[in-house]
C-alpha cells in the first residue's frame, strides 16, 4: 500500500514527460538571474526563440532612473500538441502615456516584447510579437490580477499552469506615479483546428 502513491506519482511525472516532450524548468535562470534585457531609458526587443512563448514577467521600478523599469522574461516550449508556429509577427504599437488593451490578432500568443522609452512622458510605447499556432482557437480566458499590486513596486508575474497562455494585456497609465500596472489576459487553446479568424 505505501508504493501506491509513488506508483501514481511516477505515472503522472511520464505522462506530463510524454507531453511536454524536452521539457526544462523555464524559471531555474529566470528565478536567479539579475541581469535584464534594458537597461533604464533604453529600447529593447525582446523575442523568445521559435516555438516557445512568454510563461513569466520579471520588473523592478525606479523613480530617480526617469520613472522607468528594468524588464526580464522566461520563456517555455508549447506543448507537442499545440504543434510548431505557423507564423509570427510584431502587433500594432500601444502609445506612451495611455491607457490600452490588446490581444494578439489571428489568436496568436505573445512570444516577445518590444519597447521604447519617451522621456517627455516618462512612460514606454509597447508591441507584442505574436506566433499562430494553425488555426488553434482561445477559449476559457480571464484576466490575471494587476501586477504590480501598487504602483512603483517590484512585479513578478508568472505562468504556473502550463495549458494557458498570454494572449494580451490591459494598462493602466499614473500619470502622477508614472508607472503602469498590467493585468495580462490569459486562455486556454483547443487541441484542434475551429474556424474562427480571430476572438
Amino acid at each position: 500500500m505505501d508504493l501506491v502513491l509513488p506508483c501514481i506519482f511516477l505515472q503522472l511525472l511520464t505522462v506530463a514527460w510524454g507531453q511536454y516532450g524536452d521539457y526544462y524548468d523555464p524559471y531555474s535562470d529566470y528565478r536567479g538571474n539579475d541581469e535584464w534585457v534594458n537597461m533604464y531609458r533604453q529600447g529593447f526587443n525582446f523575442q523568445c526563440p521559435h516555438g516557445q512563448v512568454i510563461v513569466a514577467v520579471r520588473s523592478t521600478y525606479s523613480k530617480k532612473e526617469g520613472s522607468d523599469r528594468l524588464w526580464n522574461y522566461a520563456c517555455m516550449p508549447t506543448p507537442h500538441t499545440l504543434g510548431e508556429p505557423t507564423e509570427c509577427w510584431w502587433e500594432e504599437i500601444n502609445r506612451a502615456g495611455l491607457e490600452w488593451y490588446q490581444t494578439c490578432s489571428n489568436n496568436g500568443l505573445v512570444a516577445g516584447f518590444q519597447s521604447q522609452y519617451f522621456p517627455s512622458v516618462l512612460d514606454r510605447e509597447w508591441q507584442f510579437y505574436c506566433c499562430r499556432y494553425r488555426r488553434r482557437c482561445p477559449y476559457s480566458c480571464w484576466l490575471t490580477t494587476e501586477y504590480p499590486g501598487h504602483y512603483g513596486e517590484d512585479m513578478d508575474m508568472m505562468m504556473y499552469s502550463y495549458d494557458y497562455y498570454i494572449r494580451g494585456a490591459t494598462t493602466t497609465f499614473s500619470g502622477v506615479e508614472r508607472d503602469r500596472q498590467w493585468k495580462y489576459i490569459v486562455c486556454r487553446m483547443t487541441d484542434y483546428d475551429c474556424q474562427f479568424d480571430n476572438v
